[in-house]
């Protein structure tokens, strides 16, 4: 058997192990489910915010669509990532839709796990693929052709409250082109803090779609990357640890209790409750953090800054929740049809006239920006940042030094699911104050060599 499939089955094998503890509908046999209507469509997704909005409008769906019926799976971010991961790579027909982002398409599209959807969209009247953010399309695409499509799309950025800074007599550069540094972020975290509030909010939960989210970038603007351009691993060099050691001590001193288990939901709560004066994350959380119903009290007090830096600019992340059909999927066509209402310009209108205008899913399609008044009228202050952002991100050249592989806040190989939730068990540790960064990323470093001497030798 060739090396490369080899390494696809073991990872496969890796996969289903990995994923053993959770409770699956399909084996690794990739049985499918049972007793499952020809009509329904099942659809796994992460349970945030934007999601559930969509589950309350399905109505709609389902009223266009008479005799289909939905079926709603919704997990956690890391269960989600382990479950549909397992179930796509052993051709499992559990789900029809899955939720999954650019870290995986390209790869899985690459492996013939994915429906080339970009045939289903040329025959969908008015759907519009070209209307999807270009950087966003292409991070979704593989030769040329789309295997998901997104959902809603981010970058990251620095949300911090202006009413709070006011009162710490703290004064932002009003230049639009101005990046904060990590070091005037600290600053003013440690200005803002007082006894009951945090002056910042950052993951440190463990998994490599939590914690490493938002440190990668801190990583690479400080000069660091996880390997050099030959393979070998990076993560004890000066410039990683020093960086690592800054988000750390950052956290230590002016950061949320009980970080080691903050993720972005709970990043969410603490901001929008007033518990933390500052919030670096996904600029994905204006969905939840100016929608009147669910904070009036923030309305007009949250100020957006690019994502902080130190060498590197542009230091925001890449990242789409997007929805793809497996290539064991039971119900393709219905499966699509729910994907292309639910991807499409008439639901983020059907979401801001029903939900708010501050509920619609942003950073996906361009017309977002330009054909919605309504929307553009009320996100004046993040819109235009947000559109920035996810256009100026570099998933290409993440690092300040050449690197051989893409993506911002994750290195895109299949290796790294399990490399990047290793490593970021260690990060936790040390932000928990179990162990030393030194010795965290000692360990991660060790990790990190076993994956690039496989790549050293292909």
């Amino acid at each position: 058997m060739p090396r490369k499939a080899i390494s696809r089955t073991l990872h496969r094998l890796s996969l289903c192990a990995a994923a053993a503890g959770l409770a699956l509908t399909a084996g690794c046999a990739g049985a499918g489910s049972l007793g499952a209507s020809e009509n329904e469509v099942t659809i796994a997704l992460v349970s945030n915010s934007q999601m559930t909005d969509a589950q309350s409008l399905s109505s709609d769906f389902e009223a266009k669509n008479p005799g289909t019926k939905l079926k709603f799976i919704t997990l956690s971010e890391n269960q989600a990532r382990a479950k549909i991961t397992m179930s796509t790579a052993m051709g499992g027909s559990e789900f029809d839709v899955v939720m999954i982002s650019n870290f995986e398409t390209p790869q899985w599209a690459k492996d013939g796990w994915l429906v080339n959807l970009s045939e289903y969209a040329e025959n969908t009247p008015g759907y519009d693929m070209d209307d999807f953010i270009p950087s966003l399309r292409e991070s979704l695409s593989y030769e040329g052709n789309m295997y998901s499509v997104p959902f809603y799309g981010e970058s990251s950025f620095l949300m911090y409250r202006k009413d709070l800074f006011e009162q710490a007599g703290i004064k932002v550069n009003p230049d639009p082109n101005y990046q904060p540094t990590w070091q005037e972020v600290a600053e003013w975290a440690n200005k803002v803090k007082t006894d009951d509030r945090a002056g910042i909010c950052l993951r440190g939960k463990p998994g490599w779609g939590e914690v490493l989210a938002p440190l990668d970038t801190v990583i690479n603007t400080f000069g660091g990357r996880w390997f050099d351009e030959n393979w070998n691993a990076q993560l004890n060099s000066p410039e990683v640890k020093r960086a690592v050691q800054f988000y750390v001590d950052l956290i230590g001193q002016a950061g949320e209790l009980g970080a080691s288990s903050a993720g972005f939901q709970e990043c969410a709560n603490l901001f929008g409750q007033g518990q933390t004066a500052m919030w670096y994350d996904a600029t994905s959380a204006v969905s939840v953090l100016e929608d009147p119903k669910s904070y009036p009290e923030l309305q007009g007090k949250i100020g957006y800054l690019p994502a902080p830096i130190v060498e590197k600019p542009n230091a925001g992340w890449l990242y789409t929740w997007s929805l793809g059909i497996p290539k064991g999927a039971k119900n393709p066509d219905g499966a699509w049809k729910f994907i292309s209402w639910m991807t499409s310009r008439d639901y983020l209108k059907m979401v801001g006239e029903k939900l708010g205008w501050a509920r619609v899913p942003p950073g996906s399609r361009t017309s977002t920006y330009t054909d919605l008044p309504e929307y553009e009228a009320i996100s004046k202050s993040y819109g235009p940042l947000t559109l920035q952002s996810i256009r100026n991100a570099t998933p290409d050249k993440p690092t300040v030094q050449p690197v051989p592989y893409t993506g911002v806040q994750f290195v895109a190989i299949p290796e790294f699911q399990d490399l990047g939730t290793r490593v970021s068990q260690q990060i936790s540790a040390a932000i928990a104050g179990q162990k030393s960064v030194d010795d965290a990323l000692e360990q991660s470093q060790q990790y990190a060599e076993v994956v690039g001497k496989t790549y050293q030798e292909k």
